[in-house]
């Protein structure tokens, strides 16, 4: 019986020591599973952070349209982005933190229980599928208008480490119509995300002007290239409705506290490092056109005015204007697009005759201008459009260059849709430092070379990509880029 005893109970402890053992396997701190709204929030936060950075290994697009430059590590500055692999950390975001985040966000509601039915006639689910589509393709246009061919079809796929890259130009056909089928895709009477969206808190009939107005503006992208499509997806854009005050603006709003500041103020602020001042092409515009927007683009700290340091150059950081006040704010939001540039997309949709007449677009110009001061509080507009250098019908140069110019001045602080404007207007007319890499040719940069990691390990699909955008060149112009 003794013995039989001992048998048992050494049965039990062995049996209680395996429970034991896989009950330690489980992380008990950590979710096992996240909700789709998670990986959706997830996805706006790391494309937004890398659209906001400041930080030369992450975004330099500042840098490229000469609006900043660096004091002493002037690699970017200089359009050397291979050194910091620029392209590659570009690359990584979209497709893993964004991209896949987004796939994932849409399996897990697809996979849900319908939500129920509300007045509308179409469930919340079919709008949250809509918005992560407006994200699939504003992150999708990103790497096209930076690199040109790129892994889409095959994209995504866990068991294809090597995928193809497919034509650009195709590529961003697919995303318009993707989007059009999003925006038919809303119900503006259902509710989508809450507070789960950090754009729009869920607000679907906001979601849908944004849509339209991203929409808008890939028609624009398109228009050199392909102007009946260009044509048709600017005025079905227009129709359905964009942007309409800086109230639909949309903003990623950030909060005080890490991780959750904004980019820059960790780069500005919480590094202690100063890496960042203005830049001369920049200031000199605004000097020129006497623009009140220097008093919140640029610190005061030089006495007699607002200096800018030539670009590309080693400067002293006290010599020079620092970036303005509000920019090293934690909670700093984000604009991913705005009215302002609605407007001026306007403006140059009416010279097109695309919608209105070239006599329309002197009041969208004016309008665009308008909303950049109210956005940044500045007053006075009215004696800022007054000015010949300023006003549409005397003001300097061609229609692409009075708008690309203001647009450029509007864009400050939002890096990537300025480079795009730039290269797609051709104005202004920066001309690249004598100091700049020879990659660019002697060029402002027309693109991104493809990642290094792409060149060594996926080395056959870069080498048939590189031939078909003309070229892994940072001077290459990509298929939108034609004139």
């Amino acid at each position: 019986m003794k013995r039989i005893s001992i048998i048992l109970l050494t049965l039990f402890l062995a049996y209680s020591c395996t429970d034991n053992l896989e009950d330690r396997n489980v992380d008990t701190k950590n979710a096992a599973t996240a909700a789709g709204e998670t990986f959706f929030t997830g996805a706006q936060k790391n494309l937004t952070d890398d659209m906001a950075s400041i930080n030369v290994n992450t975004n330099v697009w500042r840098q490229f349209v000469q609006q900043i430059t660096s004091t002493t590590y002037n690699d970017e500055a200089n359009y050397n982005i291979a050194n910091r692999k620029v392209p590659d950390g570009l690359w990584a975001t979209m497709y893993r933190d964004v991209l896949n985040d987004l796939a994932e966000s849409e399996r897990i509601i697809k996979e849900a229980p319908a939500a129920p039915v509300g007045i509308g006639g179409t469930n919340v689910q079919k709008n949250q599928l809509a918005m992560i589509e407006v994200m699939n393709v504003y992150a999708y246009a990103i790497l096209v208008e930076t690199f040109g061919d790129i892994p889409y079809t095959e994209a995504l796929d866990i068991t294809n480490v090597l995928p193809k890259y497919d034509d650009g130009q195709t590529v961003y056909a697919d995303l318009i119509a993707r989007l059009s089928a999003a925006i038919a895709n809303m119900d503006v009477a259902e509710d989508s995300f809450g507070g789960a969206d950090l754009i729009y808190g869920g607000d679907v009939a906001l979601w849908k002007k944004f849509a339209n107005s991203f929409k808008l503006r890939m028609g624009l992208v398109m228009y050199d290239v392909d102007a009946t499509l260009g044509t048709a997806t600017v005025q079905e854009a227009i129709a359905s409705g964009v942007f309409a005050s800086n109230l639909d603006n949309a903003t990623f709003e950030y909060l005080d506290a890490t991780p959750n500041t904004n980019p820059m103020w960790e780069d500005l602020v919480q590094s202690g490092r100063k890496d960042f001042i203005v830049a001369k092409p920049f200031v000199d515009v605004l000097n020129t056109l006497n623009d009140p927007r220097r008093t919140v683009y640029f610190d005061d700290n030089i006495e007699d005015g607002y200096v800018g340091a030539v670009y590309g150059l080693n400067s002293s950081y006290g010599d020079f204007s620092h970036i303005g006040g509000i920019f090293y704010e934690a909670t700093l939001p984000h604009v991913l697009l705005d009215y302002a540039n609605v407007e001026f997309m306007m403006a140059e949709a009416a010279e097109l005759s695309l919608v209105g007449t070239p006599a329309d677009a002197a009041a969208h110009y004016d309008e665009a201008i308008t909303a950049s001061f109210d956005y940044y509080e500045v007053a006075d507009v009215a004696t800022y459009l007054a000015q010949p250098s300023v006003a549409y019908a005397t003001a300097t140069g061609t229609w692409k260059e009075k708008i690309g110019t203001q647009k450029w001045i509007s864009l400050y602080n939002q890096g990537f849709l300025a480079w795009t404007e730039f290269r797609r207007l051709d104005y202004p007319a920066l001309v690249a430092p004598d100091t700049a890499d020879d990659a660019a040719e002697g060029f402002v940069p027309r693109r991104f070379t493809y990642p290094i990691g792409e060149q060594t390990l996926n080395g056959d699909n870069y080498t048939t990509a590189a031939a078909a955008v003309g070229g892994d060149k940072l001077s290459t112009k990509l298929f939108w880029d034609k004139f």
